[in-house]
């Protein structure tokens, strides 16, 4: 399967995608503190949690389905004409996510993920059930947690 637009176009278009205060990670950290939870951004962190809340001692990732390889209807395979690179960085990504989530381990922190499809698009859940969800898993005192889209 080719690209449906040209190597210009296709390079603007990936530089254009935002690693950090993408539009998931506003809502959710919006959300969260209209709840009163008061957390720290990017702390120096294995991996650099979006959000950590030092009360709770606990890590909450706002993760991109595509990025992250989660496996729901948001998430499609890479085609085009880079499709062997794109699934060998999908890959690393998430061997990353489990490195960092054992080095979070070991530190004493709590990992939460928050899927993008929780947060946007056809699948996703109302904020307040989200943010009652974390609510939720920052008392349970589970080591971790994930919070996903809904899709029939």
């Amino acid at each position: 399967m080719t690209d449906v637009h040209d190597p210009e176009t296709r390079s603007r278009n990936m530089a254009a995608i935002r690693g950090r205060d993408t539009k998931p990670e506003k809502l959710l950290r919006s959300a969260l503190h209209r709840a009163g939870y008061r957390f720290r951004l990017k702390a120096p962190l294995p991996g650099k949690p979006d959000l950590t809340l030092k009360k709770f001692r606990a890590t909450i990732f706002t993760h991109g389905c595509f990025w992250h390889m989660h496996d729901c209807p948001r998430f499609k395979q890479p085609g085009g004409d880079n499709a062997e690179f794109w699934r060998a960085k999908l890959i690393r990504n998430a061997e990353r996510d489990r490195e960092v989530a054992e080095q979070l381990s070991a530190l004493g922190w709590r990992q939460l993920v928050v899927w993008e499809c929780a947060l946007i698009g056809p699948g996703r859940l109302d904020l307040p059930t989200v943010v009652d969800r974390i609510g939720q898993w920052l008392t349970s005192g589970a080591e971790t947690g994930e919070i996903a889209g809904e899709f029939e």
